[in-house]
């Protein structure tokens, strides 16, 4: 039985994880959850993420949830692809910027999509422009760290894709729509073109929006 995928594919969350099993080219199935409608808050799948939020992996009796936890160990059922190292320094690399994305990317990219993308699909009234500008400073901060960390590199981690790209790169995909403020660092821009041109990683975007499958 392939493995199984609870996702709400406009999530960023739900495109890492869909992003790294389709560039792994490994088999499974996919769940809808359906965030907008509160399918995460039902029984069933509360039954396998007590936090009812997605994404949740289920594979042959085993349940695990939290993005970065499921690309790690979707990245083992591939060794030789190299997106997870098998080097004890080059893993904590990789997990050290995943722990980034958590803590400090993702949130903050995560107030322009709110404001600017998950607002009008939901019908949530106007962006908070105010609430944009004081994330702005922060936004810059980061943007900052990671454009300076791909200066003189590839990916992330070095010569070779990681998930430290994967789950960074998730959250580039709401860039335009979002309106981040990237002028300034060209390097993020070149890093998520090279992604973005991968075959893998385009099948794990979302064909259409919520707004536009309503149509």
């Amino acid at each position: 039985m392939p493995m199984r995928l609870h996702v709400f594919p406009p999530s960023p969350n739900a495109i890492e994880v869909l992003a790294a099993a389709h560039l792994l080219e490994l088999p499974f199935e996919t769940v809808r959850v359906d965030l907008f409608k509160g399918e995460q808050k039902g029984r069933a799948f509360t039954a396998l993420n007590p936090n009812q939020k997605m994404p949740v992996l289920e594979d042959d009796g085993f349940v695990l949830w939290e993005s970065n936890a499921i690309l790690q160990y979707l990245a083992t059922k591939r060794p030789e692809r190299g997106l997870w190292p098998t080097d004890p320094r080059r893993q904590a690399d990789v997990a050290r910027w995943q722990f980034w994305q958590t803590a400090h990317w993702g949130p903050t990219c995560a107030t322009y999509v709110f404001e600017r993308v998950v607002k009008r699909l939901m019908a949530l009234g106007p962006p908070n422009d105010a609430e944009v500008t004081r994330i702005m400073p922060e936004f810059q901060r980061y943007a900052g760290v990671l454009n300076g960390r791909l200066r003189d590199r590839p990916w992330v981690a070095g010569d070779a894709l990681t998930v430290a790209d994967v789950s960074l790169a998730a959250w580039m995909v709401y860039a335009d729509e979002a309106g981040y403020p990237l002028d300034a660092y060209p390097e993020i821009a070149r890093w998520y073109a090279a992604l973005a041109a991968l075959p893998g990683w385009q099948r794990a975007l979302p064909s259409e929006t919520p707004e536009r499958s309503e149509r």
